[in-house]
């Protein structure tokens, strides 16, 4: 992962301080220490990320769909080796979900850990996944643990303080359907990043390093078609759905089982929308980029 951030060009300064960090706090051996399927590629929000987190504070990455958020909070906490706990926020999550409850085991009553208490006894990274889902009742019980007391309360249990190298990374999107405004004091407890949309260059990077055997005409057309949408979308002609990049790669690992580019677009991209007229506004971008019947294969022997 060093050489990772050498090749994004990440301020050298940065690169030893994560060097320092990472020789000074070794992780135990641990099976949520995870290297990330894929690289986010974005050298500013990177330095940002690496600088907040190098000053033991905890992050907020806001930002459109397809920015790449959880991927980049993945490779943080790899960058920083140090062990992941992802936890999808949704209107039903309350304090017992998240730090843990009561339960029988033989015949005794014992306390569940959850993921915070997890992430909080092993210096782990908790990902906290739509974070503006969550009911604010819920994620009040954070409050004391992402400011500077550092501890968890426990009702009828000891006070549990966090280990100093645990963080918490919450992701967001706006307009989706069920998501709130984050209130203020939360809000503020957070060192907050706007992820931006992946860039054309850094879109190119993530195939390349993702499909090595790609031819590059192929991967051009793939960007082509991607940015295409995008701009459709932001024009207001079509909705986001179809802008969606996990379904772009999804379709191109597809085609490396056999499947044909035009239908492994089709179900990766065009049908997310479920609206017969912008979907047929999506197959007409899709035509102009990719004829139907491609014969020659689209990766390199």
């Amino acid at each position: 992962m060093i050489d990772y951030l050498r090749e994004e060009n990440i301020d050298e300064n940065l690169i030893r301080q994560v060097k320092v960090y990472r020789k000074k706090n070794k992780a135990y051996e641990n099976r949520r220490i995870r290297k990330p399927q894929y690289k986010f590629y974005g050298k500013e929000v990177l330095e940002e990320a690496l600088a907040a987190l190098l000053a033991g504070k905890n992050l907020l990455l806001t930002g459109a769909k397809a920015t790449g958020k959880n991927v980049l909070a993945e490779n943080l906490a790899y960058i920083f080796n140090r062990p992941v706990y992802n936890v999808s926020m949704h209107v039903n999550t309350d304090a017992a979900s998240l730090v843990g409850a009561d339960t029988f085991k033989d015949g005794e009553v014992v306390f569940r850990k959850g993921p915070i208490y997890k992430a909080a006894e092993e210096g782990g990274f908790a990902i906290l996944d739509e974070i503006n889902m969550a009911k604010n009742e819920a994620i009040s019980v954070l409050h004391a643990s992402l400011d500077y007391r550092k501890i968890i309360d426990l009702a009828g249990y000891d006070q549990i303080e966090i280990d100093p190298n645990t963080r918490f990374i919450g992701t967001m999107n706006y307009g989706y359907i069920g998501t709130r405004e984050l209130n203020e004091a939360l809000a503020s407890r957070f060192m907050i990043i706007h992820v931006p949309s992946i860039t054309y260059e850094n879109l190119d990077k993530l195939l390349r390093d993702t499909f090595p055997r790609l031819k590059q005409k192929y991967r051009k057309a793939f960007i082509d078609l991607f940015e295409s949408l995008r701009l459709k979308s932001e024009n207001n002609e079509i909705s986001s759905r179809s802008v969606d990049l996990r379904g772009l790669i999804g379709a191109i690992e597809t085609m490396e089982i056999g499947l044909s580019p035009y239908k492994a677009l089709q179900i990766g991209l065009v049908n997310k929308s479920f609206d017969d007229f912008e979907r047929e506004l999506i197959l007409d971008t899709l035509r102009s980029k990719f004829p139907e019947d491609i014969e020659e294969s689209i990766f390199d022997e």
